[in-house]
């Protein structure tokens, strides 16, 4: 009787836990939806089409300011880029650990974190978006192609770069056409 109770209080927890795991790597990304600095509603399906880096961070994390250069130079390096077919473009949806409004926002302006999809529902830790996600320490981050699939979980922005270079299109060169020239010899 005890292994039976000790069984279905396992599956109990594992039943509430199953949603607060990391997706893992070629299945689709966890679907989120929070309000932006403005209080509008951000989803992350509402991106689909684009490849897109979830960021989680927040203003007081030390860790996550540090890191917020990097990831403004990866996102401006990409705007304005032609991507193949079926690929809009690169951009950032930023998930704030914050609890303060306020440092959020300020905190947006001093990083200069200028893509618009900053979203938080201030809970700190306690964030759903979190939870949904198993982030348990920050910053923690997750790329996911335009299909709405995971790519990488916290990779390097090297292999941020690799991967969306690999959805680049083509450069258009211009093919430059050398000539020989030929010389005749006549014969006398």
């Amino acid at each position: 009787m005890q292994k039976i109770v000790l069984l279905l209080v396992i599956s109990f927890f594992s039943v509430l836990t199953a949603n607060s795991q990391m997706p893992a790597i070629g299945t689709p990304a966890t679907e989120l939806a929070y309000k932006d600095p403005d209080g509008n509603i951000i989803s992350l399906s509402s991106l689909k089409g684009n490849i897109v880096l979830i960021d989680f961070w927040a203003s007081w994390c030390g860790p996550c300011r540090r890191n917020n250069p990097s990831v403004v130079a990866t996102y401006k390096k990409y705007q304005g880029k032609k991507f193949v077919k079926g690929v809009k473009g690169f951009t950032v949806y930023s998930v704030s650990l914050d609890q303060n409004a306020t440092a959020w926002k300020n905190a947006i302006q001093q990083d200069g974190l200028i893509w618009k999809n900053h979203v938080s529902d201030l809970k700190g830790w306690n964030a759903e978006g979190a939870a949904k996600y198993g982030i348990r320490s920050i910053p923690q981050t997750v790329l996911v192609d335009e299909t709405g699939f995971v790519i990488a979980i916290n990779p390097s922005h090297q292999l941020i770069e690799q991967l969306v270079d690999k959805k680049l299109a083509a450069s258009t060169t211009t093919k430059k056409t050398t000539t020989k020239k030929k010389t005749t010899t006549k014969k006398k």
